[in-house]
């Protein structure tokens, strides 16, 4: 009798035993579901923030592609100034040396003025 007793115990604590196991394996089941479940999502969540970010820098694209064309215009358009440029320095020093040329003119006629009332002051007047 006392075998069939501790035959009945041990089929009873292999019946706990294997309950006890499949909940583990049960919850352990669970708990990975949801840790890739978590993952998911999270992963879900990346590619529609990559896919707003590119979105959002397609456009960035575009305005960099038009300021490149500006910037190429506008060193057109530089270019064609360059001979103006040129011309205006030129015609600044043209400038400027014609100044000296007056500045030069000027004090000789200014000699040429005192001279004059020197000589006017010193003729005796009939």
């Amino acid at each position: 009798m006392e075998r069939e007793e501790k035959k009945t115990i041990a089929v009873g604590d292999a019946d706990e035993l294997a309950d006890s196991l499949s909940d583990l394996f049960t919850s352990l089941s669970s708990m990975v579901q949801g840790e890739l479940q978590g993952t998911s999502n999270i992963l879900e969540l990346v590619e529609r923030m990559n896919l707003r970010v590119a979105e959002e820098y397609s456009g960035f694209g575009d305005l960099a592609s038009q300021l490149r064309i500006y910037v190429e215009q506008l060193s057109k358009k530089n270019g064609q100034f360059e001979d103006y440029t040129e011309q205006i320095e030129n015609i600044d020093q043209q400038v400027t040396q014609f100044e000296a040329a007056i500045a030069m003119l000027d004090n000789h006629v200014s000699l040429l003025e005192a001279k004059v009332y020197k000589n006017n002051n010193n003729v005796p007047h009939s």
